[in-house]
């Protein structure tokens, strides 16, 4: 399955999807893949104040424990219960399962910086 064309993509395997002042974020399939069994996120709280590079919050599998990284300064206004509540949503369907949302009027400039989905699928199969 490709990844969405309607987002920018991270070499950290997070995927970023501009609308409007908001930016939303989320795990890549290869990201998912590669952490098998997703069992516990842990998101920062609404109203933290978020520079690129910087974690959004953590996500736990029977592998390992992984940061989640904004590529673009903003703030956190939303957090994904849904998965917070039901980790596995996020490989049931990362593209459906976003875990922030960033109020992030700036975010363009940092987010031209990202792959393309065919760029990030070429460097980074699924298959």
């Amino acid at each position: 399955m490709p990844s969405p064309a309607d987002r920018s993509y991270a070499d950290t395997h997070e995927w970023h999807r501009h609308e409007g002042d908001l930016v939303v974020i989320g795990l890549t399939k290869y990201a998912v893949n590669a952490l098998t069994d997703v069992t516990y996120v842990s998101l920062r709280p609404v109203g933290t104040a978020v520079e690129p590079g910087k974690p959004v919050g953590e996500v736990e599998s029977v592998k390992t424990t992984s940061d989640v990284y904004s590529a673009v300064a903003g703030q956190i206004v939303e957090t994904n219960a849904a998965v917070v509540e039901d980790p596995s949503r996020l490989n049931a369907d990362p593209y459906s399962a976003w875990l922030v949302k960033l109020r992030a009027p700036g975010a363009a400039a940092g987010l031209s910086k990202l792959h393309t989905a065919a760029n990030y699928d070429a460097k980074y199969p699924t298959a």
